[in-house]
């Protein structure tokens, strides 16, 4: 049985729909990086102002110590702020990931339809061509039986009835 044109239309409109949402998620996956990156890059910030802190507290320097604590804070603000973004993007990303699965399988499962028809299609075609051959075999064979000059049966003469007498005979009588 032949695909129709409607199932192959579905499967390509499948794959656009998983490719974009792949394209989705990773792209988000992307962003979760970038933000976890950010948080790196922040925290290594918040540990260099406290590093700066402790160094100007035993200077005792009071402009040292302050932009350390400015340091400290503003890094501190900053990473309170991406970890709640990486939450955020986590939970999408995690959406996203389960809409692709869910259309990777949606294509999938027109697939394994078209496999289905295509493997029906090549069982019905072996049947059909064994059929054909069967009948043309079946054909063949009954043109052949029809066909057939019958052979008489010769008949059989006694050498009575034959106009001719045996050899045997005529010394016999004689």
């Amino acid at each position: 049985m032949p695909v129709s044109e409607a199932i192959q239309r579905l499967l390509n409109l499948r794959a656009l729909e998983e490719e974009q949402h792949k394209l989705a998620l990773e792209s988000a996956l992307g962003e979760l990086r970038r933000i976890e990156n950010a948080l790196h890059v922040t925290r290594m910030r918040e540990r260099s102002g406290k590093e700066h802190l402790a160094a100007a507290a035993q200077s005792h320097d009071f402009t040292d110590r302050i932009a350390g604590l400015i340091e400290c804070e503003s890094a501190h603000r900053n990473a309170h702020i991406l970890e709640i973004r990486l939450t955020e993007k986590d939970r999408e990303a995690a959406e996203l990931r389960l809409r692709y699965l869910y259309k990777r399988t949606e294509r999938r499962q027109v697939e394994t339809i078209i496999r289905e028809a295509e493997t029906v299609g090549a069982v019905e075609g072996v049947r059909r061509d064994q059929q054909r051959m069967d009948d043309w075999f079946s054909t063949r064979r009954h043109a052949a039986k029809t066909h057939r000059p019958v052979a008489e049966k010769p008949e059989m003469k006694s050498h009575k009835e034959s106009g001719a007498v045996p050899e045997e005979e005529l010394r016999s009588k004689l």
